[in-house]
């Protein structure tokens, strides 16, 4: 495995929609970028050897740069994760490096979590939009932590790279006034596990 960097995006939102925030959002993105292991390779059938290898490495090394900047994993209110993979390979090459419990268990144990991590995974060239999409850690129809963290590496990733990153937010956006989806479904009378009563 090569890292050829790693980067963190830290942003803070004290004002919004022209009043100030009760408590700033602050939102954190740690990202590497990675040599894609199959790049080069051709048509690679079975992607569990480089998955295991790489996986792990990344997903712990991106959730230690999240709780550094975090200052703990309980602080994180939100998460998510994605992965930009450069033109030269897949979108099954990003999504096997972050779809696997071998990287997200890293971040959903240190940050004491009980939902699914948010994704996205895409390809593009460098300086294409790195998207996270983030829900709340342990409530997923809690619409207030429905974020998004975008930004860009200007060299990043090459076509034979990878660029793999994990998101999280403190707190949730300012002046949310959208309720939650279980109101929703009392309202129409659905129920969690089946909201569209299909």
């Amino acid at each position: 495995m090569l890292v050829r960097k790693t980067l963190l995006h830290v942003e803070t939102t004290f004002v919004e929609g022209g009043r100030e925030a009760a408590k700033p959002l602050k939102l954190i993105a740690a990202m590497a970028v990675v040599k894609n292991p199959w790049a080069g390779r051709g048509f690679v059938e079975d992607l569990k050897p480089e998955i295991h290898a790489v996986a792990p490495v990344i997903g712990e090394l991106l959730t230690g740069m999240i709780i550094d900047e975090a200052g703990s994993g309980e602080a994180v209110e939100a998460y998510g994760k994605s992965a930009v993979v450069g033109l030269e390979g897949e979108i099954e090459h990003a999504s096997a490096l972050i779809h696997t419990l071998r990287f997200g268990n890293h971040y959903r144990g240190a940050v004491g979590a009980k939902s699914y991590l948010a994704f996205c995974n895409t390809r593009g060239p460098a300086n294409a939009p790195i998207m996270i999409p983030l829900m709340d850690k342990n409530d997923e129809g809690r619409r207030s932590h429905y974020l998004t963290i975008q930004c860009a590496i200007p060299d990043a990733p090459a076509a034979d790279e990878i660029v793999i990153a994990l998101g999280a937010s403190i707190g949730g956006r300012p002046h949310h006034r959208i309720g939650d989806r279980y109101q929703d479904l009392k309202e129409l009378g659905h129920d969690v596990a089946n909201p569209a009563a299909v």
